[in-house]
């Protein structure tokens, strides 16, 4: 067992997830249901499930919800492309998003390594 608050990589999931929120803010109102929903949830997945992996008993587990981790983060990705398309993000924004997200998927690959090793 991990203790998922002393990882990096979860530490700055939940800065993206708390960003991603900051930023849905400024969309449509008529999105709340829809991409800003959609958006928020698979990016409070990521660190969600960084946290639930390190919980589990054995790494074989935790590989498990990096996994799903790595796949939110692509989700996240393709959803924040989306907004962007539809002018509801600046571009300056998704790039910052999406320097972050490369980084934090970086790091889920470098991690998953690591404990399959």
């Amino acid at each position: 067992m991990n203790n998922h608050k002393e990882l990096e990589i979860w530490k700055r999931s939940i800065k993206l997830a708390i960003s991603v929120y900051k930023a849905t803010k400024l969309f449509p109102s008529e999105e709340k249901f829809g991409l800003t929903s959609q958006i928020r949830r698979c990016s409070v997945s990521v660190p969600s499930n960084i946290a639930e992996g390190a919980g589990r008993r054995g790494n074989k587990e935790f590989l498990q919800f990096l996994g799903i981790a790595y796949g939110s983060l692509c989700e996240l990705e393709t959803q924040l492309i989306i907004s962007m398309e539809l002018e509801f993000l600046s571009l300056s924004d998704f790039e910052k998003f999406n320097v972050e997200i490369n980084e934090i998927q970086k790091m889920t690959y470098s991690l998953i390594n690591k404990i399959s090793n």
